[in-house]
């Protein structure tokens, strides 16, 4: 969101960049450098050429299911409408928003590295799941928790969690209470530290 500037066209500039901008600039990111491991592994390999066909299927099974519960067109288009057009709208703009809200405007309670402006966005933790918590993440981005402080709403976190339990994830990184002390800033006030979403 910094890229145009910090005065208020850039940083308007700037958020629309960061929001969804990113997409329509012929300035491709290398996979090779930043993803070499999900290169290498063939389930995701599979998922990533299937994205076409999982797109087309997360659209028309809704519709679908508005024909047989509503019995006709009208039921079929009205929940590919909400349940298609609209769920995918919500879900994209919170997961953009975490791109560029979260880099602007919440609380900075843990240090990150130098120039990184991340930020805890407490409104968003219940839709983003919990990726909102995003200073968290820069701070510790091995950690399967992002939301580090107490009363900080994780979803993700507690979904992997029970995955860990059932043994269908290994080898998670949970917070380490004395390295997340240690990454506090101490200019942080007390009452800014855990910020709730309620």
């Amino acid at each position: 969101p910094y890229r145009y500037g910090i005065g208020v066209r850039g940083q308007l500039r700037g958020l629309a960049h960061a929001h969804m901008g990113w997409m329509f600039t012929d300035d491709p990111t290398s996979r090779e450098r930043y993803a070499p491991d999900l290169l290498a592994d063939p389930a995701m390999v599979r998922v990533a050429r299937a994205f076409p066909a999982l797109c087309v299927v997360s659209l028309a099974l809704p519709f679908l299911a508005g024909w047989a519960i509503g019995g006709g067109l009208y039921g079929g288009l009205t929940a590919f409408l909400w349940a298609g057009l609209v769920r995918v709208a919500l879900l994209q703009h919170v997961t953009w928003s975490v791109n560029s809200l979260c880099h602007v405007m919440g609380s900075r309670p843990f240090t990150t590295r130098r120039h990184d402006r991340s930020t805890n966005l407490w409104p968003l933790a219940v839709l983003s799941f919990g990726e909102s918590w995003h200073n968290g993440h820069h701070s510790e981005p091995t950690c399967a928790r992002h939301g580090l402080d107490r009363h900080q709403v994780d979803p993700s976190a507690g979904l992997i969690r029970l995955f860990e339990r059932f043994g269908w994830a290994t080898d998670v990184h949970w917070p380490d209470p004395g390295r997340t002390e240690r990454r506090r800033r101490a200019d942080v006030p007390e009452q800014a530290r855990a910020p709730t979403a309620r």
